[in-house]
């Protein structure tokens, strides 16, 4: 099978992202012919519909390195019980202007990582909500609400629980036949 490139977004500047570590978790785990490139948001101007004239440099890279991939990778924590505006920023640039929405049709999974119990529950499904407007069918199960502990997954993505391995790869083959009916 040939190769299937996917984005990661993570929702996460930190440089010690709970959320980036969950995401190299995933990558981990899944087959050979899947490749995840690690999208960067962190340098994008707050989105402004004067952009829609002439995009800026950095905006108009994020739609091309969107568009350059068969499927997307969502690894999001929760601010505020909802999505960072790092991450929905990013959104709406890369979908607008109208008309040219690079995320269209591209498979993706949602997942996620926070300290706090319930995981980053409310911020999932404020980005399905989101997602499910710009036309990117969305693996519905299994969620991913992981209760973040530091030892749980290290920097490289080594998972510490065979608990959290064995449910991380029940999402990653999830994942993966979603992709493959939407990728060919």
């Amino acid at each position: 099978m040939s190769q299937i490139k996917v984005a990661v977004l993570v929702g996460s500047l930190r440089m010690d992202s709970f959320n980036r570590r969950l995401a190299r978790a995933v990558e981990k785990l899944a087959p050979a012919e899947f490749a995840f490139r690690h999208i960067r948001i962190d340098d994008l101007p707050l989105y402004s519909q004067d952009f829609d004239a002439a995009y800026p440099a950095t905006a108009t890279r994020l739609k091309k390195d969107i568009e350059s991939v068969d499927a997307l990778l969502f690894a999001t924590p929760e601010y505020n019980r909802s999505i960072p505006g790092v991450l929905k920023n990013a959104i709406d640039i890369a979908s607008r202007p109208w008309g040219t929405n690079s995320f269209a049709g591209k498979p993706a999974g949602v997942i996620g990582t926070s300290i706090g119990s319930t995981g980053t529950s409310m911020a999932q499904q404020h980005l399905r909500n989101v997602l499910a407007y710009l036309d990117v069918p969305t693996l519905p199960q299994p969620e991913v609400f992981i209760h973040f502990k530091d030892e749980l997954i290290a920097d490289d993505g080594s998972i510490a629980s065979d608990g959290t391995r064995k449910f991380l790869q029940g999402f990653v083959d999830s994942y993966v036949a979603w992709v493959r009916r939407f990728v060919r």
